[in-house]
């Protein structure tokens, strides 16, 4: 194959990795559309239960985290996601351990996703990109960024994993959302009632809100990341690649 022939090559698994429940609707889930409506096989991965962030003093933490999970696999749905994994971390207590490194790693392994999208690893102080950022979501795309490189790659790492039954895998691209210095966008004009449908399924998260107010927070937020792209709405990444196109094997399951 040449190298024109592997850059022209297509992906056929994608994967998101994020911390909460509606984090993938707020940030690409217009991308994540595109995907499943070309035939890719995309799976989301959830870090933590989403039971801490509500302002409701007579919800408890496990019903919370049940809403937020019921919620997540109805937008899922939606978009037509081939799964929704929960790793059940802490809401609000996330970080970058090597037991969530590891957790990630073997969703990898699990799925053999050709693209990863994930969250900004970084604290950003000027409040560009997703401003300063939850300590989640810096958590989670640590983590995810560490498992794509070396951990699932390398299988001496988590040997544990091979025992399992998960062989190593080679990510191709990362696709960081939230950057506050894209050089990536993908135009998302014909997926944005799909988008917007799946975010709407979050509705624990979006309060009291009208439904119009919050779609238009997001067609202006796509509509910007657009400018200068001659296309409508845009989503917008860092893209990260690792490696070139190649065929996906299948996933290996215990």
């Amino acid at each position: 194959m040449t190298t024109e022939e592997q850059e022209q090559r297509k992906p056929e698994r994608a994967m998101v990795v994020v911390a909460h429940a509606d984090d993938a609707e707020f940030g690409c889930s217009g991308t994540v559309a595109k995907w499943c409506a070309e035939g890719l096989e995309v799976v989301y991965v959830l870090c933590t239960d989403g039971s801490k962030g509500t302002s409701n003093r007579t919800i408890s933490s496990e019903e919370l985290a049940k809403t937020r999970a019921e919620e997540q696999i109805a937008a899922g749905k939606v978009l037509g996601l081939k799964d929704v994994a929960l790793l059940g971390y802490p809401d609000a207590y996330l970080e970058p351990t090597l037991d969530l490194r590891r957790d990630i790693a073997r969703e990898i392994r699990r799925h053999r996703p050709d693209i990863i999208i994930t969250t900004y690893p970084m604290r950003n102080l000027d409040g560009a990109g997703w401003g300063v950022g939850h300590p989640d979501h810096i958590a989670a795309g640590e983590a995810t960024i560490a498992a794509i490189f070396p951990t699932a790659r390398d299988h001496l790492t988590f040997p544990e994993l091979l025992e399992e039954g998960f062989d190593t895998h080679k990510v191709s691209e990362a696709w960081i959302m939230g950057h506050p210095d894209p050089d990536h966008w993908v135009d998302v004009t014909d997926h944005m009632d799909t988008s917007l449908n799946a975010l709407m399924e979050h509705a624990s998260q979006l309060g009291d809100r009208p439904a119009d107010e919050i779609a238009e927070m997001m067609r202006t937020g796509r509509r910007n990341r657009a400018l200068g792209k001659g296309i409508e709405y845009a989503e917008s990444f860092r893209r990260i690649v690792y490696d070139r196109w190649r065929p996906a094997p299948s996933a290996t399951k215990p």
